[in-house]
């Protein structure tokens, strides 16, 4: 597939979306229109390694064939999935399409070992993975459905690389943004990275002012969804608006 040259994204941008929880993100998707970017079901299995943002580097499954996906596969240094895991590089995230398809592993040590020690994002993928107690320790946030020991030439045949793939459900396009943390992972359309991230920091600083609020014994009426009391007195702690008495 034909790679159209990408500008690249601010890093202040990114900076902005890893520090802003999938929630938000979500939520500054969801006013603009967007109700399908969370990709449910996946877990964080790198439990010191659970924030996570990048760039989509995407690799595509099919079904495995007997005929096909043969043990002899496994000397072809050229096949589509050890290509995707030497070419995910520093700032981005591998994104691994297994149609939900979780009988057979998308992936093992060895080969996320080499993406943690290449300097990628992370990974992720609708499907499961194997040898979970060693990559639970690797220093690479890694998103999956769960384990399975299963090689993956026994349910998975590996086909492409950067083209738009669903994972999860979700549709994602090589160079979109992938964000994780405790809740799962989100997929932020690449166009849209600018707004959504300044969106995202205002949230969490709004937020995290209501939040002590709150915390302090106020009640939600007035306070969340904030009314135009609670906005002016967020405002004037930020600086934004003198003071009243």
């Amino acid at each position: 597939m034909t790679q159209t040259p990408r500008q690249p994204l601010d890093p202040d941008d990114l900076a902005a979306l890893g520090e802003a929880s999938t929630a938000t993100i979500t939520t500054q998707l969801f006013k603009h229109g967007l109700r399908n970017t969370f990709l449910a079901g996946l877990t964080c299995v790198t439990p010191d390694a659970r924030r996570m943002v990048g760039e989509a580097f995407t690799l595509r499954y099919i079904p495995a064939r007997e005929d096909i996906d043969t043990l002899e596969v496994y000397d072809d240094y050229d096949h589509p999935q050890r290509l995707a895991v030497e070419q995910a590089g520093p700032g981005q995230v591998l994104v691994v399409d297994c149609r939900g398809q979780g009988r057979a592993a998308a992936a093992g040590n060895i080969l996320l070992t080499r993406m943690a020690v290449n300097g990628a994002a992370g990974v992720v993928t609708d499907g499961t993975l194997r040898d979970i107690e060693e990559i639970s320790r690797l220093p690479l946030p890694v998103f999956a459905t769960g384990a399975a020991a299963m090689t993956n030439l026994a349910q998975h045949h590996a086909v492409d690389l950067q083209v738009p793939i669903g994972c999860a459900g979700v549709a994602v396009y090589p160079g979109d943004v992938m964000v994780g943390d405790t809740d799962g992972v989100v997929c932020v359309p690449r166009h849209l990275v600018p707004v959504i991230a300044r969106a995202a920091r205002e949230q969490e600083l709004q937020e995290a002012f209501i939040v002590a609020r709150v915390a302090g014994g106020a009640p939600l009426r007035g306070t969340y969804p904030p009314d135009e009391a609670t906005r002016r007195a967020y405002d004037e702690s930020r600086g934004a608006l003198p003071a009243t008495d």
